[in-house]
């Protein structure tokens, strides 16, 4: 966990088993760097239903402004959130099931109107935190700063290796 000043978490990164956390800690990793401060925490939709309504009911009031969900096949840890609160869910459809992701993929993208949950690839909770920023860049100066100049240097560093190659 990394805490403000505040100890507000601005985004909760949510798993639905503890063998999920290697796939998950990219995310985890990616908002560290950008000093977005988030929580991680295994949740199952299935095993522990009445946990994570609760959880999704009083998010908001705990200063998360974005949640991050994984979970692998037809497990709907992001939906269920979806469905009890108004935050950003963001789904990570995870691997590791006979169908490879497919079926947790399907699962995460086909979401009812008025429930919506963005997607990203499977396994690709590194891409969820950058659009958790992203997110939270709009409201937050220093979340956009930390994202630009890690764009920048990311720039830089194709650019270097791009002039390295033509030499």
């Amino acid at each position: 966990m990394n805490d403000t000043p505040e100890n507000k978490i601005q985004v909760a990164i949510l798993m639905g088993s503890q063998s999920d956390i290697p796939k998950m800690q990219k995310a985890a990793d990616v908002l560290k760097s950008l000093g977005i401060t988030y929580e991680m925490l295994v949740l199952s939709a299935h095993r522990l239903p009445d946990r994570v309504v609760e959880y999704a009911k009083s998010a908001e009031t705990r200063g998360i402004q974005v949640m991050i969900a994984g979970a692998g096949m037809a497990n709907h840890l992001a939906g269920a959130l979806a469905a009890n609160c108004i935050l950003p869910i963001i789904g990570v459809p995870l691997s590791g099931s006979p169908l490879n992701g497919a079926d947790a993929l399907y699962a995460t993208v086909q979401m009812p109107p008025g429930v919506p949950v963005a997607t990203v690839a499977i396994d690709g909770s590194a891409n969820a935190a950058y659009l958790a920023a992203e997110i939270l860049a709009l409201k937050d100066p220093l979340v956009r700063e930390n994202f630009k100049t890690y764009k920048q240097t990311e720039r830089a560093k194709l650019e270097a290796q791009f002039i390295a190659q033509k030499s």
